[in-house]
């Protein structure tokens, strides 16, 4: 049997979360021994100055025996999470169409100036 077939057989079931610059890949796998597990792939793509880019990542095996303990923990702390910081996403500057408060404000006309802010124009003096 090739490599390729190897790795055929192994892969039994995935899904994919793509998320901006990183993709999360949920992989069902089978061992030697055909027990099955979970791996997860964080894939984060960088890209240099020059227009090229590499990818960075990092993998998770699960496997049964910690299914439990596992889900245990990662619910405790996303509940956690939630109840602190609520569902809305508080920073979004990740996002390709952020703009800084400055900025919206130009665009908007409204300012932060103080009340007893005089603004003067050169054209008054």
């Amino acid at each position: 049997m090739s490599e390729k077939d190897l790795m055929d057989q192994e892969e039994i079931y995935s899904k994919v979360l793509r998320a901006g610059r990183r993709t999360y890949f949920f992989d069902v796998r089978s061992t030697k021994a055909g027990d099955y597990y979970l791996t997860i792939t964080e894939s984060k793509k960088f890209t240099h100055d020059d227009g090229s880019f590499h990818y960075k990542k990092h993998k998770i095996y699960l496997y049964k025996e910690d299914f439990s303990a596992f889900r245990e923990i990662m619910e405790e702390m996303m509940d956690y999470i939630i109840d602190e910081k609520g569902l809305e996403v508080i920073s979004e500057r990740h996002q390709r169409d952020f703009k800084k408060e400055d900025d919206e404000t130009k665009e908007n006309g409204t300012t932060d100036k103080p009340d007893n802010f005089t603004d003067v124009d050169f054209d008054d003096i």
